[in-house]
């Protein structure tokens, strides 16, 4: 609850006036606990989970062009599939998720997060939202690989790894014990460097958002050829392929997502070969980024396959083209 009375009151204490934003969001939360606030974020997890995984499944229901996109394309589940999935998900939001937001509050408090004024410039809350991400992915990792080990797998995480083909309702989908984990580094960064409760809402929803992506099954890049070669199936991957003759080069398109150009950035083509491998993955346990599997060597499998994707594709394209003439 913010500690002015009227308007004049918050721009006396900040000795300026009012952006339109501050505007709103004193109209807004003045009268409103730091608590209820907060517990905005059960509410936003819910669209979140709810309306994201759908737009994937609205995009092939309109389009069937989309499944070009997708990773795993000999595997597809019945619509009945997927909602009963989403129906997990929210048994398990409900049960675990919701009551955690409810309880984590004093752990908001503590770390410093405030909802007062002025509000952060969009560059600090860019910057902050950085250092949650790389936190967090650093965080996730370790965990991650801890829970391929054969006692954290059994017990725990071979639950959100029942889908080898992942989807975006299924990026949620585990061990209530793993949702109660992973959310630790979840809260690490916004402990290192405390922001805004806005900051703090767009950190969890952008941070679910990345999940549902990197679990979507489709891939955001791709290849495609529209003469000779139309498919490709590497470990169940297909990829459309586009030659460019005059330079002798394999051409990437771009969809629609703009995570393609954040540096370091991993997706859903890099997690769906995590997937894929299942239980006895060793390889790609990042979350957001690549660098920690990069340090670490735990991308060796991944880069070979690419490697060796890149190798076959442009051999086969040399032969087409030999044959041609």
């Amino acid at each position: 609850m913010l500690p002015y009375a009227t308007l004049h009151d918050a721009e006396t204490a900040l000795n300026r006036s009012l952006t339109a934003a501050e505007t709103l969001w004193f109209n807004y939360s003045a009268d409103k606990s730091d608590y209820f606030l907060y517990c905005h974020n059960i509410l936003f997890l819910f669209l979140v989970f709810s309306v994201f995984p759908l737009s994937y499944l609205l995009l092939e229901f309109l389009s069937r062009n989309v499944r070009a996109y997708k990773i795993q394309p000999k595997v597809n589940l019945s619509y009945s599939e997927t909602f009963k999935c989403y129906g997990d998900v929210m048994r398990m939001f409900i049960l675990v998720v919701g009551p955690l937001q409810l309880v984590s509050y004093p752990s908001v408090q503590l770390i410093g997060v405030r909802t007062s004024l002025p509000l952060p410039s969009i560059w600090e809350v860019v910057a902050q939202l950085a250092v949650y991400f790389m936190v967090e992915d650093f965080g996730n990792y370790w965990i991650h690989r801890f829970l391929h080990c054969k006692w954290g797998y059994e017990k725990i995480h071979k639950v959100h790894h029942e889908y080898t083909a992942p989807i975006g309702f299924a990026a949620p989908y585990a061990h209530w014990a793993e949702v109660l984990i992973l959310g630790i580094p979840s809260f690490c960064g916004p402990a290192i460097a405390p922001g805004h409760m806005i900051t703090f809402w767009l950190w969890i929803g952008l941070r679910q958002i990345e999940a549902i992506e990197t679990h979507s099954g489709y891939a955001h890049a791709f290849l495609k050829l529209p003469f000779y070669l139309r498919q490709l199936d590497v470990y169940g991957v297909v990829l459309p392929i586009t030659f460019d003759e005059s330079s002798f080069k394999l051409q990437y398109d771009f969809p629609w997502s703009p995570t393609k150009y954040i540096p370091f950035y991993g997706g859903a083509d890099y997690h769906d070969y995590h997937h894929y491998v299942g239980g006895q993955s060793q390889s790609n346990f990042a979350s957001v980024f690549t660098y920690c599997d990069y340090i670490y060597g735990t991308d060796k499998g991944y880069r070979y396959q690419k490697k060796l994707l890149r190798q076959v594709t442009l051999e086969l394209l040399i032969f087409l083209l030999i044959a041609d003439l």
